[in-house]
């Protein structure tokens, strides 16, 4: 695994290293020794598989608040997506500042996501799968999100919006007077 620091302060990205010989390859998904400082040494408590049929879809962005913050770590194993977080920590040095990659099976890469962002994505292509990887157990009663075309933010979505969940398009618009997250 490689590792590279992000510009959203905490946030990484993480390039696999496949082991190939002819019956195919074998990639290392997750290990605590090598991302232990990256994710706060807390532990990975959830695993989930993200599916999503179509293009253009977007899914976000989503967060869980105090006392169950997440760090996430999202993992492209088919297709690809645009990638995106939004740092609403309220004193963190990149409060409010959005950032987006590229995640794919081809690129074989991961992000690791801090406490307090906000996180979507938008499917590039048809049929994508992302694994999650939690450092918290799903809340409902935690759970939250900002509008994923907040114009406090303006996130540059790279496709136009072809599908999105009633549940998403029904976040909240952020104020301009929005003090943050405490994590």
């Amino acid at each position: 695994m490689k590792i590279k620091s992000l510009p959203i302060h905490g946030a990484y990205e993480v390039q696999y290293t496949n082991i190939s010989d002819d019956r195919g390859t074998f990639k290392r998904l997750f290990c605590s020794d090598e991302l232990k400082e990256k994710i706060s040494n807390k532990q990975i408590v959830q695993t989930n598989l993200s599916e999503t049929s179509h293009k253009g879809s977007i899914r976000g962005m989503h967060y869980q608040k105090y006392p169950k913050s997440e760090i996430k770590l999202i993992h492209c194993i088919q297709g690809s997506v645009f990638d995106v977080m939004v740092d609403l920590r309220e004193s963190s040095k990149t409060f409010l500042q959005w950032y987006g990659l590229e995640l794919s099976a081809y690129k074989n890469n991961m992000v690791v996501i801090p406490e307090g962002c906000a996180h979507g994505f938008q499917s590039l292509s048809n049929n994508t799968k992302l694994i999650y990887f939690h450092t918290e157990f799903y809340e409902p009663e935690y759970e939250s999100g900002i509008h994923y075309d907040d114009k406090l933010i303006n996130i540059d979505w790279p496709l136009d919006v072809e599908y999105i969940s009633e549940r998403d398009r029904g976040h909240k618009f952020l104020q301009k007077n929005y003090k943050g997250l405490k994590i």
